[in-house]
């Protein structure tokens, strides 16, 4: 298939359909209950509500929304670091859009900017590099989030800094890392997944390799997927297939554009500018162990963390919000007390509700609770 609107042919899907309920009644898993597959990316999430994917397939399936959304995860001692740095008057803060409405303990960036805060949105951070260059008397951040996906756009940026010798730029870096996310899934307790959607975006990047490890130790099968609604559903038949036939291996559903070797210039910058931390604190899942990355030291004069003083203190979300419990796949959106009352879009208790990619706000916005699923 060349063109986008063939993966959104509804005659191919009814036969990948007919074909997963087919696969489904000859798995042994799907007498006893429900298979659980994870989605990890917040993209797949979307667009499995967006396509009302869930309510096309058997009843035997049940996807579990993961945490693969950068932005929903951003712990509010964070945010308010980030506030914080907004606040000094030197300081133009820049940051994506979606990452504007994230609640922190008292305020978000975008009510900061309401109350005067110099906060600007930018769409990549080379643009606020341009703003750096422009305004040479101030001290321009770039509040840089996401997973590998964005990694290699906020070091090239910074590569770029350096070479260009522009010292009023600075990055606070809360980008964070794939691979330790899903180990820390698969190993916590409350779940018991049976294959994974493999996030595209990312994998462009990291390519294929990184995974393996949950094939030949955990013994799960991972399709990398695409985001379109074909990719989705023949991704979820190559897992099926695979759990039917009792293999367990990393496969590329989306190979016409992730290579199995990821993008080495991308991944030779992301070797160049980080290094790993030695944990981080995810919003809803407590300290991973090396989910986190920072500059090095040959880059420490683009680093926020060490330019202002922060206090990189740790605040619980308020108790009324399940936001790691929607995280880690152990309950879904509409099962939480506040959501869609005191949790909604315009305002938002929990990161899940604020970016486009979060469970919460995916359900929202499609309607997607118990009783109102879109069917083929």
């Amino acid at each position: 298939m060349r063109y986008l609107d063939e993966f959104r042919d509804r005659e191919k899907a009814r036969v990948l359909i007919r074909e997963i309920e087919g696969l489904v009644r000859t798995v042994d898993i799907a007498k006893k209950r429900p298979i659980q597959i994870m989605e990890v990316c917040g993209g797949h999430t979307h667009s499995i509500f967006r396509y009302g994917i869930q309510g096309m397939l058997p009843k035997e399936i049940e996807l579990v929304h993961g945490p693969g959304c950068p932005v929903c995860v951003l712990p509010m001692g964070r945010v308010d670091d980030c506030v914080a740095i907004a606040s000094r008057p030197e300081v133009i803060l820049t940051t994506f859009g979606d990452a504007m409405r994230v609640p922190g303990s008292k305020k978000s960036l975008l009510q900061a900017k309401a109350d005067g805060v110099d906060v600007r949105m930018v769409y990549s951070p080379m643009d606020a590099l341009a703003l750096a260059r422009k305004n040479p008397q101030r001290e321009v951040v770039f509040f840089a989030i996401g997973f590998e996906t964005t990694m290699p756009s906020t070091a090239l940026t910074i590569l770029q800094a350096e070479n260009d010798g522009i010292s009023n730029f600075s990055v606070f870096c809360n980008h964070i890392t794939i691979v330790p996310t899903i180990k820390a899934i698969l190993d916590s307790p409350d779940l018991h997944l049976d294959g994974f959607l493999g996030p595209g975006h990312v994998s462009m990047v990291i390519g294929t390799a990184p995974y393996q490890f949950i094939a030949s130790f955990y013994r799960r099968p991972m399709v990398v997927a695409g985001f379109e609604p074909l990719d989705i559903l023949q991704s979820i038949w190559m897992i099926l297939k695979q759990i039917k036939e009792g293999r367990a291996d990393i496969e590329n559903q989306y190979a016409r554009i992730v290579p199995d070797a990821g993008n080495s210039p991308a991944l030779k910058a992301l070797s160049r500018v980080y290094e790993l931390r030695e944990f981080f604190e995810w919003r809803g899942l407590g300290s991973i162990d090396h989910s986190g990355v920072k500059l090095r030291d040959a880059y420490a004069h683009f680093d926020a963390e060490r330019k202002f003083a922060i206090a990189n203190v740790k605040i619980a979300d308020p108790k009324s919000c399940q936001c790691g419990e929607v995280l880690k796949g152990v309950i879904k959106p509409w099962q939480c007390k506040v959501f869609g009352s005191a949790c909604t879009p315009e305002t938002p208790l929990g990161a899940l509700m604020v970016s486009s990619e979060g469970a919460c706000a995916a359900y929202y916005q499609y309607g997607g609770t118990k009783t109102h699923m879109v069917t083929a």
